[in-house]
């Protein structure tokens, strides 16, 4: 069924959105990092420049932007508030986004020193995030008791992922700090599937719950995905990785097992967003089938790697991955969060006659401009899927294609929250007693 929201209990507009200002920043900088590097990018997985290119973009772009959502959908759709809100969103922020630079840079230097330093970085900023998470989830133990089985019951799990990634990778990178002896092959892989179908798809999977039928107006999910969907996803997970341990034979066939799940998770997604009640699709929706397309794509393209063992497909998966699936989701869903929560906030800071200077929602990033960006950003999705299989002659074009995206997104993003700064500077005078 679908959920109101209770919006009286939204954060304030800092919480979430300097995690959102995050996404262009960094997906620019990801840019410029892959423009540098060229073709050296898209070589092998293990390449320095590769491995700081794909932590710029999961901790820079997506975790930055999941972060932040959950900390304002939390709130709304379960009633649940992450403990000191204002305090944890500035200092997770903060630690985030230096732990984040600092990986990044000791991959490309390779110094331990810097490895030591983004342990510590992001070490910090993950346990504050958790730790408050949890202190919520506590202090509203009966909303989790008696509450949402959907939002609430995918969220925790996408956190109980994200605390398996954070433990992963700060083995991994203690490993390159102090030189300690892991088995990083099979680390890593555990540590990216945790990361990418844990953290990132499981919040995604709750957070479609609830904003697909609000924000696309579509019908809500059957209610046997959003009972078993999210659950499955975890044990599947967790299954994958103790037979990587305990039996290797039967991790292939868990993880084809993990792509079904997700594959129709994409289909139902696909479904409802084709039946929508709106027969014009706009910038949202088409961004969300491009990444439901891909998420369909990432079947064939697995079976491939795993078939050939050609490195070109694995890196090919991780673009459709990383671009075409997480960060095609989290680009449109942005046009929907910022322009809502910006309008939201202007509305509740006006009364009386100063309303006359609230915005519209639709007004703060017009349809027009947000699709004119879809097509940049599916212009450099292509460009990226070509340069993973010829990298000599798509690399660069490809990263100037990525910067070009991110600096469009970027600038509307922009042109929102100066129409937010208008609409309370115009009401400021009409706010004065007479």
């Amino acid at each position: 069924m679908r959920r109101a929201l209770s919006l009286d209990s939204s954060p304030e507009l800092s919480v979430p959105f300097r995690f959102f200002l995050n996404a262009p920043i960094f997906a620019l900088l990801a840019a410029g990092l892959l423009l540098w590097a060229g073709p050296d990018a898209f070589a092998s997985r293990w390449m320095p420049v590769s491995l700081a290119l794909t932590h710029v973009f999961t901790l820079g772009v997506l975790t930055s932007v999941m972060a932040g959502a959950m900390m304002q959908i939390l709130p709304v759709a379960t009633g649940i508030r992450v403990a000191g809100e204002q305090t944890t969103s500035a200092v997770v922020h903060a630690l985030l986004t230096a732990g984040t630079l600092t990986l990044s840079c000791a991959f490309i230097v390779g110094t331990p020193a810097l490895y030591a330093l983004a342990v510590v970085l992001l070490a910090a900023a993950f346990a504050w995030l958790l730790a408050a998470c949890a202190i919520g989830f506590w202090r509203h133990r009966d909303a989790v008791r008696n509450g949402v089985s959907d939002v609430l019951g995918a969220s925790r799990l996408a956190l109980a992922a994200l605390l398996a990634t954070v433990v992963l990778g700060l083995l991994l990178a203690c490993a390159q700090a102090f030189g300690v002896s892991l088995p990083v092959v099979t680390l890593t892989n555990l540590h990216a599937t945790w990361g990418l179908a844990g953290w990132v798809g499981l919040l995604t999977i709750g957070m479609a719950f609830q904003l697909i039928p609000m924000f696309l107006v579509t019908e809500p999910y059957p209610r046997a995905i959003t009972c078993a969907l999210a659950p499955v996803v975890f044990v599947l997970l967790a299954l994958t990785s103790l037979s990587t341990a305990v039996i290797p034979r039967l991790a292939t066939p868990l993880a084809a097992l993990l792509l079904v799940a997700y594959t129709a998770f994409a289909i139902a997604t696909l479904y409802l967003l084709w039946t929508r009640k709106r027969p014009e699709a706009d910038a949202t929706t088409k961004f969300w089938r491009t990444a439901m397309f891909c998420v369909a794509a990432c079947g064939p393209l697995w079976a491939i790697d795993v078939w050939t063992g050609n490195a070109a497909w694995a890196v090919t998966l991780g673009v459709v991955l990383l671009f075409g699936v997480a960060w095609s989701l989290v680009n449109g869903m942005l046009y929907k969060i910022v322009p809502f929560l910006l309008w939201y906030h202007a509305q509740r800071s006006l009364t009386g006659a100063a309303m006359r200077f609230a915005p519209k929602v639709k007004n703060m990033i017009p349809d027009r401009i947000a699709s004119r960006q879809f097509w940049a950003h599916l212009v450099a999705l292509a460009l990226l899927i070509a340069a993973s299989q010829w990298p000599e002659v798509f690399a660069r074009v490809a990263a100037l294609a990525v910067g070009v995206s991110a600096v469009w997104l970027g600038l509307n993003m922009i042109g929102a929250i100066q129409i937010y700064l208008q609409a309370k500077r115009k009401a400021v005078p009409a706010r004065r007693p007479a």
